[in-house]
């Protein structure tokens, strides 16, 4: 297939079984995000809020576009803005993985970083003094409407086409900004009422189940605020994760089943399999993969991870 722009090639992920992850009396599936040209679930909201913004006259052409994230939305912003041409700078917090950064000055960026010590709402901060200063646009990525109407106008719509005459019992999905739970809920829950709509959390930091937020592991959740965008209405269970099974789930999921994520894929697919444990027989369960691994090569994902010739390996199997 031919397209015009690599921004068209943006949605339509596949969902795909899992075959040896899941247990014998549960059908269990993942919706891979990584499919999008940046490899992550944001690229749905980066393209929705630029155009969202052309369409009011919010952002003008060749006007810069700012934006506070943890990688994966500043990778997307980045990419669709040098599509459309858009300079795009990026404020986050130095302590997510530099992988992310050098990601977004491949895609031409400029990254701005803040202390570890602000949380999230440091690098929100910043990217709303630079755009005060210089009249730059701010995506807003936590509170902007665009960024869930996006999601009810594909992602919803997509899986529902795909489980459409098929049984679905469950639906799984961590949150970041927001968008995908809320967005992408709120047309489940609506089409398919008889669906448990999951939404999973850091055990460190459940902020929707009260707790105070602590620092965690899983990149890209949980900042220490609840976005705007999110409706709290749309999820039937709030369960939490902890970063080690996380970093677990998704270790295994690449050798099991072949499929490379990051540390958050591993944490919602941690929390599918967790009700998958106790799901009746025939039960049908469909987890969102937000993102690649690729990304997380400096995080604790791959500590341990042999960077050298695997030569005691080699060594144990020559043995008679």
């Amino acid at each position: 297939m031919i397209y015009d722009d690599i921004l068209q090639t943006i949605g339509n992920t596949p969902i795909v079984r899992l075959n040896r992850m899941a247990p014998d009396n549960v059908e269990m599936f993942v919706k891979v995000e990584s499919f999008n040209p940046t490899a992550s679930v944001k690229d749905r909201l980066a393209i929705a809020i630029i155009n969202d913004a052309e369409q009011k006259g919010t952002l003008a052409p060749g006007q810069t576009v700012v934006e506070a994230t943890s990688g994966n939305t500043g990778i997307s912003l980045a990419m669709v803005c040098a599509a459309k041409g858009y300079p795009f700078v990026a404020t986050m917090a130095d302590s997510f993985s530099v992988e992310r950064r050098q990601i977004m000055r491949g895609l031409g960026a400029k990254v701005i970083l803040t202390p570890a010590a602000e949380r999230g709402t440091g690098m929100v901060r910043k990217a709303e003094e630079l755009a005060a200063k210089y009249g730059w646009f701010l995506a807003r990525q936590f509170e902007n409407p665009a960024n869930p109407e996006y999601h009810r106008n594909t992602t919803g719509p997509e899986i529902l086409s795909d489980f459409a005459g098929r049984r679905l019992d469950y639906w799984v999905t961590g949150y970041g900004t927001g968008g995908t739970m809320t967005g992408a809920g709120e047309v489940i829950k609506v089409a398919r009422p008889e669906v448990t709509i999951v939404v999973t959390e850091p055990a460190g930091a459940s902020l929707l189940a009260g707790k105070e937020w602590s620092p965690h592991k899983i990149q890209g959740w949980t900042p220490d605020f609840i976005p705007d965008v999110l409706n709290r209405e749309i999820y039937d269970q709030l369960l939490t994760v902890t970063d080690d099974r996380a970093i677990e789930v998704s270790r295994q999921l690449a050798v099991e089943e072949g499929i490379f994520t990051g540390i958050s894929s591993g944490a919602t697919l941690a929390t599918a399999l967790d009700i998958a444990q106790s799901a009746p027989d025939g039960t049908v369960i469909l987890a969102m993969l937000p993102d690649t691994g690729e990304r997380y090569l400096s995080t604790p994902l791959f500590a341990g991870v042999n960077e050298g010739s695997d030569d005691d390996w080699l060594a144990a199997v020559e043995e008679p």
